[in-house]
């Protein structure tokens, strides 16, 4: 198909499109064509950015993490796609060995992004399964015939196409399986055979093949973008719930592979051929069979082998070029990572200080050389906070503003920031600037370093002594009264590796509470001093009864020494009755006068032991009450509208 014709098709897509998994091979060729001819493209990613997606405007990707309902919710009400394009998957490469995870993302996940999408005014949804359904039944098989998985990954998508069937036929949604054969091209990951092959090749040598005699199917990643946009032009009820091979139909041995190689690429060393090698679950001869593909949907491969290895080698050497290019270089050193970070900045009456973050946070990751994203959070806040978000949003695309219903409270306000974040990596400041942005860049060095998280220790605050000492005392007595090791003078300031992220997210706790959470999960966890200024602008909203809060919030989710006291205060208190009972029995017996007398010691043992009473019963309510909130399941935060590139996309 030519780029004009493919172009046309594209602009006849009804929109908005998702495109799911686009930070992989398959999902970023899509996203990369589709945002070539129209703007209402989106394309999520989990796990870190892309070396793919560089160069996709920040307003175009959105973190979206398939295990977690709340994530999906959000990506969907955001953007309400019309056309789904899902590429997401696990398992295909030889190092993807975690069996729970590969039937998890490929079909657990996959069967509720199914039900979340029934109420979706949805045109087509568009799945990408494998050629690996077919088993040991490899050799162009028909997409009616018997289905002989020989591995997790194969089980995973054979099950994925199963739902797939169920859900078009029988619940009417507009969903096809697309199962793809030996794709190549750009984008590819460096690890795999033709771009190993391309970078061999532009140092004129061959790489060492698999057994001579294995084929694929080899077909171009243009043809396979081209098979998607017609699969979803051609969406009709009669096609949903259906299967469709897509491959060129040829079989092409790897002897045959290394020889037009030679032939195109004008290489004079023979081939080496090692016939251990490969995934133990290959098959010899692995090819399609399009037939119902050309009938159904109007698709047929146009890129010749010879024409694709050539477009991919000319890609690949282009990029080798770069210096800055993330892939393997001929010496294998590993591609260099760790360059993108995500802020998440927790406003509330900060409306001065937003500008002043915006542009102190540019400078930093400029001069780190860092791609970012900046989200701010509105929380509910009554001052002009969301008008400046829009403003600055609109400059810079890497700006993106949430706005609450109402005020939730800072923690809730990072966690909705860190649900959208998408980069390798989150820092979380407070809004008021008594987080510097400059010490980001001691976080930077640490976490590139091999640390997993880095946060920010006060040495210093910037108010009187009396209240630095009631701070520093609180954390004493927090250190020791928890039930894990939680640095002292540590607050929400940090940079945590995406890693940590998502497991942070994991914790869906309503009452949260980030600093002893961030202990709890653990990693590798490093410490930098700094001194914490007073507010810039105007006057805190923290208080003595707010910081009462706090330590009641930060001591009951992460300690039950209060319980125990009480356990041993009743004991204690139990073997003294049993005592004093005693004695009293003995000195009637025996000193019958000596017995004292009166109402004055019932009085003080009553109230002695009825504030115990009362006090124990506060602390138990404050269990009792946080386990309430926790069981009312209640969201932490409720969305109102999201803001990027100067406008509002309300939820």
């Amino acid at each position: 198909m030519t780029a004009s014709a493919l172009s046309s098709l594209i602009k006849q897509l009804p929109g908005p499109i998702l495109v799911i998994g686009a930070s992989g091979f398959i999902g970023a060729n899509l996203l990369h064509a589709l945002l070539a001819e129209r703007d209402d493209v989106t394309g999520t990613f989990f796990s870190g950015i892309s070396w793919r997606l560089r160069g996709v405007p920040a307003a175009q990707i959105q973190f979206c993490n398939l295990n977690d309902p709340i994530s999906v919710r959000t990506v969907l009400a955001s953007i309400e796609p019309r056309v789904i394009f899902d590429c997401s998957s696990y398992g295909a490469y030889s190092f993807e060995q975690d069996a729970e995870r590969i039937h998890t993302i490929n079909y657990a996940s996959f069967l509720r992004l199914l039900e979340e999408i029934t109420r979706l005014p949805l045109h087509a949804y568009i799945h990408a399964g494998s050629s690996s359904e077919y088993g040991l039944n490899a050799n162009a098989p028909a997409e009616d015939a018997l289905l002989l998985p020989n591995s997790h990954y194969a089980v995973s998508k054979c099950a994925a196409a199963a739902a797939i069937s169920y859900f078009g036929k029988c619940r009417d949604v507009p969903v096809v399986n697309l199962r793809l054969y030996s794709v190549y091209g750009s984008f590819e990951d460096s690890s795999r055979l033709v771009p190993v092959l391309c970078e061999h090749a532009s140092r004129g040598v061959l790489p060492p093949f698999a057994k001579p005699e294995t084929s694929r199917d080899f077909i171009h990643i243009d043809d396979v973008v081209a098979a998607f946009i017609q699969a979803a032009l051609r969406m009709t009820p009669e096609i949903a719930g259906e299967s469709f091979n897509i491959g060129s139909g040829a079989q092409t041995s790897l002897a045959e592979l290394a020889a037009l190689a030679r032939d195109l690429f004008h290489i004079d060393a023979e081939p080496e051929f090692s016939p251990g090698a490969g995934r133990t679950w290959d098959v010899d001869i692995w090819r399609a069979n399009p037939a119902k593909t050309k009938q159904l949907l109007g698709w047929t491969p146009s890129i010749t082998l010879k024409d694709g290895l050539q477009k991919t080698f000319d890609w690949w050497r282009e990029r080798l070029k770069s210096a800055n290019f993330n892939m393997l270089t001929k010496k294998g050193e590993a591609r260099p990572t760790k360059t993108s970070i995500s802020a998440v900045i927790a406003c509330y009456r900060d409306a001065e200080a937003i500008p002043i973050m915006y542009e102190r946070l540019k400078t930093v990751f400029n001069h780190l050389g860092l791609d970012y994203e900046i989200i701010f959070v509105n929380d509910g806040s009554p001052d002009d906070s969301e008008e400046r978000i829009l403003n600055i949003s609109a400059r810079d695309p890497g700006v993106i503003g949430i706005t609450h219903s109402r005020n939730f409270g800072s923690q809730a306000a990072f966690r909705s920031g860190m649900e959208l974040c998408s980069k390798e990596a989150c820092v979380l400041l407070d809004g008021d600037l008594q987080d510097p942005p400059e010490i980001i860049e001691k976080f930077v060095e640490e976490w590139r370093a091999g640390a997993d998280v880095v946060y920010g220790r006060r040495v210093k605050r910037e108010m009187s002594r009396f209240v630095e000492w009631c701070y520093r005392a609180f954390y004493r007595l927090f250190d020791a009264m928890s039930d894990i090791p939680i640095p002292r003078h540590a607050g929400d300031f940090s940079l945590m590796d995406r890693s940590v992220v998502y497991w942070l997210l994991r914790c869906t706790e309503r009452d949260s509470f980030l600093r002893g959470l961030r202990a709890y999960v653990g990693f590798n966890q490093i410490s930098v001093d700094y001194l914490r200024p007073e507010r810039m602008f105007g006057k805190s909203t923290n208080n003595w009864i707010k910081n009462f809060g706090w330590a009641k919030k930060a001591i009951f989710s992460f300690s039950r020494l209060p319980l125990h006291l009480l356990t041993a205060f009743g004991g204690v208190a139990f073997v003294f009755a049993v005592l004093l009972a005693l004695v009293i029995l003995f000195m009637r017996i025996v000193f019958p006068a000596s017995v004292p007398q009166g109402v004055t010691t019932m009085l003080l043992v009553s109230l002695c032991f009825g504030s115990a009473t009362i006090l124990g019963l506060g602390i138990l309510g404050e269990y009792i009450g946080k386990i309430l909130e926790e069981t009312k399941a209640r969201p932490p935060f409720i969305r109102r509208h999201i803001i990027s590139t100067g406008s509002i996309k309300r939820l």
